[in-house]
């Protein structure tokens, strides 16, 4: 009725190893590595040793080692950057820009630091305006009056920004620019 070889349920299974000797898995277990003669963990067929059979590279060698590489490779192109921000010209101009630079206590003699925040504050109005047509966008097309029918005087390709339109733009930026709802 009940075959010697097979387990009974919670009883681990014996399986033969090819040179005769039973092994019982549940006492390695299948989380456990297998380690060679020397004491190594073997994974897939492979050591945690070198080639010549000295042990491998510290794995926070290799880390710091990378970190480093990492770390040059952005000095590297930001090197790079600011070499290429001496022949630009900024949408906002220079004196502008040191104006409110002045007037925020910020006091800086390199011009390549100044350019990069006129960038910063040209991608940041740009963001702005993008998002603000965006929304008046979506208020012209949810205004429309009736069955499909335009409102009457409102032109479809004519986008208007309004004050509101910009405040949910900033808001979206983390800016709140809304007017009081009373004034005392």
């Amino acid at each position: 009725m009940s075959d010697p070889s097979s387990t009974i349920a919670g009883s681990s299974p014996v399986t033969p190893i090819p040179n005769g000797i039973s092994s019982n898995l549940a006492q390695a277990g299948p989380s456990t590595p297998p380690r060679a003669q020397n004491g190594d963990i073997q994974m897939n067929g492979e050591t945690d040793r070198g080639t010549n059979g000295e042990p491998s590279a510290d794995v926070s060698q290799v880390f710091t080692a990378k970190r480093d590489e990492e770390q040059a490779r952005r000095d590297r192109s930001l090197a790079e950057f600011l070499v290429m921000l001496d022949g630009y010209k900024p949408v906002i101009p220079e004196e502008v820009t040191e104006y409110y630079l002045q007037r925020a206590g910020f006091e800086c003699s390199d011009p390549r630091l100044k350019r990069l925040l006129s960038l910063s504050a040209q991608k940041f109005i740009s963001d702005l305006s993008r998002d603000a047509y965006h929304f008046a966008k979506l208020r012209i097309n949810g205004t429309a009056v009736g069955r499909g029918r335009p409102a009457a005087g409102v032109d479809r390709n004519r986008v208007v920004l309004t004050m509101d339109d910009l405040s949910l733009a900033l808001g979206e930026h983390g800016v709140n620019v809304k007017k009081p709802d009373y004034y005392l």
